[in-house]
């Protein structure tokens, strides 16, 4: 497949905070601050990903006078194309990155040690499909 050649453009996805908003409440994730998650569709990328979460690190927050946020893009070149059930999937796997105290850091893939990404993802995805 082709890329379209240009720039690298963000534009605002209020329909991605609405379904965040939605993935939240049914998952009960209630530890999001979703005033404080932003959410923009990209186009022209050359990641590979379906949707990335950026986080506000801690120093940057206190240089700003700015509390804890965090970005949700959604890479449209590969996430639109996705069915609604494998949406969901992804944005739930992109709010596992957001940690429990969201503080602004970014939790990471962890396969072994103490953290089980993957399992904290899986989990996410049951209860949503429990209390939908």
């Amino acid at each position: 497949m082709r890329r379209p050649k240009g720039k690298i453009e963000w534009s605002d996805a209020p329909d991605i905070k609405k379904r965040l908003k939605y993935l939240a409440k049914h998952a009960e994730i209630d530890w999001l601050v979703i005033d404080r998650i932003f959410t923009y569709r990209s186009v022209n990328g050359k990641t590979r990903a379906y949707a990335r979460t950026w986080g506000l690190p801690g120093l940057w927050q206190r240089a700003l006078d700015v509390k804890p946020g965090y970005i949700v893009e959604v890479v449209s070149e590969h996430f639109d194309k996705l069915d609604q059930s494998d949406k969901d999937k992804v944005l739930l796997h992109e709010l596992t990155h957001i940690p429990m105290n969201f503080s602004g850091a970014l939790v990471p893939h962890i396969r072994h040690g103490k953290r089980n990404f993957k399992g904290r993802v899986d989990e996410l995805i049951h209860r949503y499909l429990r209390n939908k």
